[in-house]
């Protein structure tokens, strides 16, 4: 079951982020624009796409999810095996993700801490690295 669950929603969240499929998405909404003098504007012609457009936006709301969720789960795999791979680098990193926000935020701290990393500091160094990065192109 959980294989064709990814597989479909990986199809399906590809798909709908194509051009074509915004394409027919606005396409939809101007055939239904256009029909409206046909059905006097009524409250059922109204229900049709408010009713079709909830029903995508409901299901759409958990293939997207599913595909961050994976796309996340990959990503911490990967870093994880960097830190394991690289004998510099701390172990105790991996899996840290599954920590609070306070946490994560406390490790970041301690880092930037670390570092030698101030308040000011930290605004100098962002600035410079956007300067470096601008002066790249």
């Amino acid at each position: 079951m959980d294989r064709i669950f990814t597989r479909v929603a990986t199809l399906i969240a590809t798909a709908a982020g194509q051009p074509l499929a915004f394409l027919l998405a606005v396409g939809t909404i101007v055939v239904w624009a256009v029909t409206g003098p046909l059905f006097h504007y009524s409250d059922t012609w109204q229900l049709v796409i408010n009713t079709g457009t909830t029903i995508v936006t409901f299901l759409m709301v958990f293939l997207i999810q599913n595909s961050q969720n994976r796309d996340g789960a990959a990503m911490q795999a990967k870093l994880d095996e960097i830190l394991r791979a690289i004998t510099e680098a701390r172990s105790e990193f991996i899996g840290i993700e599954h920590l609070t926000d306070v946490q994560i935020e406390q490790i970041r701290t301690a880092l930037e801490q670390e570092a030698g990393v101030c308040d000011d500091e930290k605004a100098a160094m962002v600035d410079d690295s956007v300067d470096q990065l601008l002066k790249r192109r």
